[in-house]
């Protein structure tokens, strides 16, 4: 680890997870426009929202991230943004109702690219070539030419990135997240969920509220505040070379921020503490995000806590705890008591789906629903046992009524997944999914402020 970090500094290292390009000097040229042209989000944003994660690192708000498991170009639709931003707030009213308290929303968009892959290279029809590694890098078609990493593609995803945050600007400040109308598509959920009855109780004690303040003299019109809502994005910093090209100072302070999104996460394959990744994060004063996998060890942990967050800055660290739904309990604990014992400020979440993927007997990559609840409830009950607080979850999810996830309540089967499954990489939750399982973590995180986590039985979620 060197001592100077600059944002280029984390090329002296090693690196996992990087594309071959047959063109270097293509693909430096690409880099340095992209390094003239205007960031998409400003420092002050993203000190904003480290504000709002200081505040989950407290107890006193609640994160929601999620989005696409990566984006896709063919699949850039202000209908595709517009249905993600629906769903996606409509889960935000639920838990901020729940928890009665803020939720810091931050979207996988605008950003969300470049994907790990476990392999270099992918077999098809006795034919090798490399693994799709996100739009970003390669198309996911399996031909010579699609697969050969084009730096063209860089400048293309960071436009699309920019259209993207330009409707969900809009959107968010525009009156679309108006909360009446928030309330009112969920309620058509309940009314058309076949589970519906058992969010009933929610959705009438929101309505009971929202008729009081208007009996108050408080709705959209005289409450600003009910009309718009703060919106971040966030994707993998997997790609450097795009991630240093969109690194500037801020005028204001002078410190390094990347402009590329708000927060940045680091994944469970890139976390090792002396390479790229690491490096390069450990610079930018963005929030960032650390995946912890089962192959993370406390000490481990604590040594990447160090050279992240060093100064110990709340809401600068969030923990996207990823073990799969049978192995919580195994790992889970020994994190949390080894960052409790030194005093760590940091945001502890749970990422549901990247650990419970299996293939389906149709052949089809899936996420069984029931599995990723009962990580969510594990996740939970291991905090409620520590004395800790369960700060958020980290979903992949559409707006679309995908099938790509099996179960849910309108419980989908293995022969279903082929009649919707468009997922450019791995399985989302449906429109319908992600809102269901917002309501189920909604009853968590009211039994969890009541001290009740234990309490509530498998059946009754």
């Amino acid at each position: 680890m060197t001592t100077t970090w600059k944002p280029d500094s984390w090329r002296a290292m090693p690196i996992q997870q990087v594309p071959d390009y047959a063109d270097p000097a293509a693909l430096a040229a690409v880099e340095a426009r992209l390094s003239s042209y205007p960031p998409l989000v400003f420092a002050g944003e993203a000190r904003k929202l480290k504000k709002g994660l200081a505040a989950v690192s407290r107890g006193e708000s609640f994160l929601l991230q999620g989005g696409d498991c990566a984006e896709s170009f063919a699949e850039h639709h202000p209908d595709n943004i517009r249905d993600f931003f629906r769903v996606f707030l409509q889960m935000a009213v639920v838990l901020t109702f729940a928890g009665q308290m803020p939720v810091v929303k931050v979207g996988r968009i605008a950003g969300q690219f470049a994907k790990p892959r476990s392999a270099p290279l992918e077999a098809m029809n006795g034919i090798e070539l490399p693994s799709y590694r996100g739009d970003i890098i390669n198309g996911i078609e399996f031909t010579p030419e699609s697969r050969n990493p084009d730096p063209r593609r860089i400048e293309d995803s960071y436009r699309q990135s920019a259209a993207t945050l330009n409707l969900l600007r809009a959107f968010a400040q525009g009156g679309y997240a108006n909360l009446e109308h928030v309330h009112q598509w969920m309620l058509g959920f309940v009314k058309d969920s076949p589970q519906g009855h058992h969010y009933q109780e929610i959705a009438d004690r929101i309505s009971e509220a929202m008729a009081f303040m208007r009996a108050c003299g408080i709705d959209p019109d005289t409450a600003p505040s009910l009309r718009s809502t703060d919106f971040f994005t966030s994707h993998e910093a997997l790609l450097l070379g795009y991630e240093q090209a969109m690194t500037r100072v801020d005028s204001t302070s002078g410190d390094w921020y990347a402009t590329s999104g708000h927060m940045l996460w680091i994944g469970d394959r890139t976390r090792q503490p002396d390479h790229a990744h690491v490096e390069y994060m450990r610079g930018v004063k963005n929030p960032i995000g650390l995946k912890c996998g089962p192959s993370l060890s406390a000490d481990g942990l604590l040594k990447l806590i160090d050279i992240l967050n060093p100064e110990n800055e709340a809401g600068r660290l969030t923990l996207i705890c990823r073990f799969g739904a049978n192995k919580v309990f195994d790992h889970l604990p020994q994190l949390i008591r080894a960052v409790e014992r030194e005093g760590r400020s940091v945001v502890w979440s749970c990422d549901p789906m990247h650990g419970n993927t299996i293939k389906a007997i149709t052949g089809y990559k899936t996420r069984p629903f029931e599995l990723i609840l009962k990580e969510v409830k594990s996740f939970f009950e291991v905090h409620a046992a520590e004395g800790t607080y369960p700060g958020g979850i980290h979903i992949e999810m559409t707006g679309k009524n995908v099938t790509e996830c099996t179960g849910g309540a309108r419980a989908i089967t293995d022969e279903d997944l082929s009649d919707r499954y468009h997922t450019h990489c791995d399985p989302r939750l449906n429109a319908d999914q992600a809102l269901e399982l917002a309501f189920l973590v909604a009853e968590l995180l009211k039994a969890s402020r009541h001290g009740e986590t234990r309490k509530i039985a498998v059946a009754g979620i």
